[in-house]
């Protein structure tokens, strides 16, 4: 059975301004654009998953590689993009890189996509 991103039930800080009728400004507009363009790979939705599905809550990039059937340096690209959409974050233990989700940031993104959702007709 295919894990599942969790969906929290939590007040968070959101990184961009939630869409409720009211234009983006360009910041706010090119970072959203930002998250959702490192999220339009089928290998990043995997790897988020793959983070999220953890019991710890955390993965460490080496393992990672062996799920997605892709080279380490490979992998290392793809977290680097979730990295810098604010994603995921980033925590070097000697020659490893451990990743953890950033719950607040696919909360805007959810908060987002809900509130797109009710206004579509």
């Amino acid at each position: 059975m295919p894990n599942t991103l969790p969906f929290i039930h939590e007040e968070v800080v959101v990184c961009c301004s939630p869409v409720t009728g009211v234009a983006f400004d360009v910041e706010g507009a090119e970072r959203l654009a930002h998250m959702f363009k490192a999220l339009g790979d089928p290998t990043r939705v995997r790897l988020l998953s793959l983070i999220a599905s953890q019991p710890t809550g955390e993965a460490c990039i080496c393992d990672l590689t062996e799920p997605v059937g892709l080279s380490q340096p490979t992998v290392s690209h793809h977290m680097k993009q979730l990295v810098d959409a604010g994603l995921v974050i980033r925590e070097q233990r000697g020659k490893w890189a451990f990743y953890q989700v950033a719950d607040s940031t696919l909360n805007a993104l959810s908060q987002s996509l809900l509130t797109t959702a009710r206004l579509t007709p």
